[in-house]
């Protein structure tokens, strides 16, 4: 079931499922647009200064398809889209977040202004490629909750962002669970957020994808997807897919 505006305030339970990476490259693009033709998905993010970001605008907008903003802190830019300036920034990110698994967890204040450039920079890209706002805003890698973005509040209170995942019942260890509790409790004081976030993979894990449905009968729930992904895509085109959201209530993060 589709949410529409009249519906849309008195509904609690919602299920948004989003394609992450629209424009990184032509076969994202076209997967991601094959989905949402197709009724698999409700909403994308997208990539700014990448080989397809400029012609995924344009198709996305003519497909009519809600887009937020992926930002990406992680992967080179492409040269012919994005400035000198704008890479030697997103050089120096670039390095010190490959340095280890837990470099995102770790403050760095000589980067503080390199962040907020490259944040600013893809924010008023969108703009221009996609001639509004973003409906929310997430990150390549989920780098957008690394330890720079959170502590310099690079990203203006209010806005729609995506929270940590979501784990169900013995999926993650008891530290690991706290500290995304911690950080969820801050984001959701200061931006609009889902109550839950899963990926899409494990898709077979038996019984797991029916237990994230029936959150969204009270819930909003997004369920992230990346349909570039072979298993991903066939499991999204299937008639299996089909039938689990069958009935569920689907929207974007447009109607948060």
């Amino acid at each position: 079931m589709k949410l529409t505006r009249a519906t849309k305030n008195r509904i609690a339970g919602m299920l948004i499922v989003n394609a992450d990476d629209l424009g990184r490259n032509e076969l994202e693009t076209r997967t991601i647009l094959s989905c949402h033709q197709n009724g698999r998905i409700t909403s994308a993010s997208a990539m700014m200064f990448m080989k397809d970001s400029v012609r995924a605008a344009e198709l996305a907008l003519s497909a009519g398809l809600d887009v937020g903003l992926h930002l990406n802190f992680t992967e080179p830019f492409e040269p012919n889209y994005s400035s000198m300036r704008l890479n030697e920034h997103h050089q120096r990110v670039m390095n010190f977040l490959s340095r280890g698994r837990y470099t995102a967890l770790l403050y760095n204040p000589m980067l503080k202004n390199d962040f907020e450039y490259i944040y600013k920079s893809q924010y008023e890209e969108y703009i221009h490629l996609y001639g509004k706002n973003p409906t929310h805003i997430d990150g390549h890698h989920h780098k957008h909750l690394c330890m720079n973005m959170l502590v310099s509040s690079v990203i203006p209170k209010g806005l729609k962002v995506r929270r940590n995942f979501s784990f169900l019942p013995g999926e993650k260890h008891f530290f690991n669970r706290l500290y995304r509790q911690a950080v969820d409790t801050w984001l959701t004081r200061r931006y609009i957020c889902v109550d839950f976030f899963f990926s899409i993979i494990p898709i077979h894990s038996p019984g797991r994808l029916q237990r994230i449905m029936a959150l969204t009968t009270s819930a909003q729930v997004e369920l992230m997807v990346h349909p570039a992904n072979p298993e991903e895509y066939d499991y999204l085109m299937s008639d299996a897919y089909l039938q689990l959201i069958s009935g569920v209530r689907s929207g974007s993060y447009a109607w948060l």
